[in-house]
């Protein structure tokens, strides 16, 4: 396991907590059941459902994670910051079985599927890098932003032992996060959500 992999995030609405804190973390096509708050883009959904991964299930049926949150899709939601928290989560769903990572976007057209132990193979430079934009190459510039958001899918659903904390932007989401029953430790992080720290 590469050092720098010390957890995983999902991006979670505060309005989804009470159904977090009762079910844990759900795949695509288990949320859709039930009424939640959705930040995803749909035209990335629709593509995402059309998705079968080699030798698994379709992608809408896996729970997915980023390995760091600090990405082009939080980038594109800091209009609703307050709103967000990021979970933080084990490594350890590595082991679950039928777990898979990609090496960019999973809704990528040329994103890889790989099991864990092929981790080795995934450009963490470009994972955890501050910044994504290539202003003199524009194939450069799409290919790190799919990368941004390399992925961990975890089959149907990740159960609330593996979360062991959470990230907001400031005291406010930190209050509102603790009083909606959340208990494990909440981190102050402005950087992880484009804020300068105040």
């Amino acid at each position: 396991m590469p050092n720098r992999v010390s957890e995983l995030h999902n991006i979670m609405p505060l309005r989804n907590i009470p159904s977090f804190l009762e079910r844990g973390i759900l795949s695509h096509e288990r949320a859709v059941q039930l009424d939640h708050f959705d930040i995803s883009m749909q035209t990335i959904q629709d593509r995402r459902d059309r998705i079968q991964i080699p030798g698994g299930m379709r992608l809408h049926q896996y729970a997915n994670l980023y390995f760091h949150a600090r990405n082009p899709m939080l980038y594109k939601r800091q209009e609703i910051t307050e709103n967000l928290c990021i979970l933080r989560v084990r490594t350890s769903v590595f082991n679950i079985s039928g777990t898979m990572i990609t090496d960019q976007n999973a809704s990528s057209n040329y994103a890889r599927f790989l099991p864990p132990s092929e981790i080795h193979q995934l450009a963490f430079n470009q994972i955890y890098a501050e910044d994504w934009r290539h202003p003199n190459d524009q194939i450069a510039y799409f290919r790190h932003k799919s990368q941004k958001c390399a992925e961990v899918l975890v089959p149907h659903s990740i159960p609330r032992e593996y979360i062991f904390g959470a990230y907001v932007v400031n005291n406010n989401v930190q209050k509102t996060l603790a009083e909606s029953g959340f208990s494990l430790p909440i981190e102050i992080n402005p950087y992880l959500f484009f804020r300068k720290s105040s």
